[in-house]
């Protein structure tokens, strides 16, 4: 007998069938465009900086990895808190405005600084309007899709995100070019889409009303706690081992540049991932809407792996090229689906700290995998860097085909 116990309607080799034609509302493409001017404004100088801090500021892998992973983790921990507020609140966009807010006001400090100790205060700040406004971003999405077209909901709104992704480095290459490397002017420019991101979340996108029953109560009771099924928090662990497996972007660049990339071309790293990220994120979400989530689960694990293996392998130019392309395969196979996973195995009501836990883990996993990818760097070379990430995701790979063999037995 099969059983549900891997997540509802979505087993190894059980499928919902074609999801019926339904259309993406308007504020799910106006949450996706504000997701694509931040991540322009956010990529333009992101890209840039592994290798700035790398060479003009002479800081080591193990720093940069322990700095780019201490960025994303305070993101991703921070999301717990937004999230829990907006479920008790029960408003999503005010806090989304403000983490948005805060991304638009930490681009000037990256132009201003003077050293690493104002890069790493601006780097921290913008994750820290990143996490403030991730959950419930997230929950909106949810709150706004219907439930059978959320899959597609959640991989628009990623594609698009992913598009500013890779506009953003193809703008910093051509000015770098432009400008004869000058990081400071580049860092200006990020400044006016991160402005017109807020401006379009405040008037083009509109919250649904939340009905509240009773008084509010704090997410955190034991008794709401206890409503988050053990669906969800395998989901949560999943994700965790997925980021273990798949530590910060920085090391794509600096594996790059090791190979010989010029400094002005180095954002091509980015931009190839992202491209291929966002050109598959919608289509492969829409598929999750039809087939089992196990199955594209692992089949992303698989593309990691092999990415891993690529640029393990060789530093010439060649691999590492293809595994930066299937690292980004991955990522539009994986990132949607999860996100969909969290809202489908949520109560409503506990959307917002649902996310926030999830990224919880995804945060502490971001700050452990990135710290010791730059350790394994440093000590040993960039090769067993990416041989640690493909172990990581084989030992995902083995928990979900176990998952799912146990389910199939039950």
């Amino acid at each position: 007998m099969r059983s549900a116990g891997l997540w509802p309607g979505r087993e190894f080799g059980v499928s919902a069938g074609p999801p019926p034609a339904a259309k993406i509302p308007r504020s799910i493409w106006a949450l996706g465009f504000v997701s694509l001017l931040m991540d322009v404004s956010s990529e333009l100088i992101h890209s840039l900086l592994p290798v700035f801090m790398f060479t003009a500021l002479g800081i080591s892998a193990f720093s940069i990895g322990l700095i780019e992973g201490a960025a994303e983790a305070t993101a991703l921990i921070v999301k717990v808190f937004s999230g829990m507020l907006s479920d008790w609140w029960g408003k999503r966009k005010p806090l989304a405005l403000l983490g948005y807010g805060l991304g638009a006001l930490s681009k000037p400090l990256f132009a201003l600084a003077g050293g690493v100790g104002l890069v790493v205060a601006a780097r921290l700040i913008d994750r820290v309007g990143k996490g403030i406004r991730g959950a419930p971003r997230d929950a909106l999405v949810a709150d706004i899709a219907p439930p059978e077209i959320r899959g597609a909901a959640f991989g628009l709104r990623q594609s698009l995100d992913t598009v500013g992704a890779f506009l953003g480095p193809l703008l910093a290459m051509g000015l770098m070019l432009l400008w004869a490397n000058d990081f400071r002017a580049v860092f200006w420019v990020a400044v006016i889409p991160a402005v017109l991101s807020v401006a379009l979340l405040l008037f083009g996108v509109q919250e649904p009303e939340r009905k509240t029953q009773g008084a509010r109560v704090s997410p955190l009771r034991r008794e709401n706690l206890r409503r988050l099924p053990s669906a969800y928090w395998w989901v949560v662990a999943i994700g965790a081992m997925f980021t273990l497996a798949r530590f910060s972007e920085a090391f794509l660049v600096l594996r790059a540049a090791e190979g010989g990339l010029p400094l002005a071309l180095t954002p091509l790293v980015l931009i190839a991932m992202n491209l291929v990220y966002a050109a598959s994120a919608y289509p492969l979400g829409r598929l999750a809407d039809s087939m089992s989530h196990a199955r594209l689960l692992a089949a992303g694990l698989l593309v990691l792996i092999a990415a891993d293996a690529a640029l393990a392998w060789d530093g010439h130019w060649s691999a590492v090229w293809l595994g930066v392309l299937l690292w980004g395969l991955h990522m539009g196979m994986t990132q949607g689906l999860l996100a969909a996973m969290i809202a489908d195995t949520a109560p409503a009501d506990l959307r917002g700290t649902a996310f926030g836990f999830f990224n919880l883990a995804s945060g502490i996993a971001m700050l452990c995998a990135s710290a010791l990818a730059g350790l394994l760097w440093d000590s040993l070379g960039a090769v067993y860097t990416f041989i640690g990430g493909g172990l990581f995701g084989a030992a995902a790979l083995a928990a979900i085909v176990l998952r799912g063999a146990r389910s199939d037995t039950a």
